[in-house]
């Protein structure tokens, strides 16, 4: 069976900063839930540009702390950062720019 990866929309990103693990209740740990309560129903475009836009306006350190409440990687939430600056969008209507993700079946496979 196939482990759940932080990347899945069905699995909401439990925190585990100290913040979080001292005050399970408080408005700290409120917070980081209603994150990654929202990113667990987007999809990956709109996860990375929230992230984006979440680490530009909190400023230095902000990439290191929000991969550690929502699980994403570094590299995810630095790149929905550089979206949001170059306007490198996909196109409406799409989740991923054309020619991105994985070969159709039948094209790694003819005949099947």
């Amino acid at each position: 069976m196939k482990k759940p990866s932080a990347n899945d929309p069905r699995i909401i990103h439990s925190c585990d900063c100290p913040a979080c693990r001292q005050h399970p209740d408080g408005a700290v740990a409120r917070e980081h839930q209603a994150i990654n309560r929202l990113l667990a129903v987007t999809d990956e475009q709109s996860r990375r540009l929230i992230l984006g836009l979440l680490a530009q306006q909190e400023g230095r350190g902000a990439i290191a702390r929000l991969a550690r409440i929502t699980g994403l990687d570094r590299n995810t939430i630095a790149r929905g950062r550089r979206e949001l600056l170059q306007s490198d969008l996909a196109p409406a209507g799409r989740v991923r720019r054309p020619g991105a993700g994985r070969k159709r079946v039948e094209a790694n496979a003819p005949g099947c």
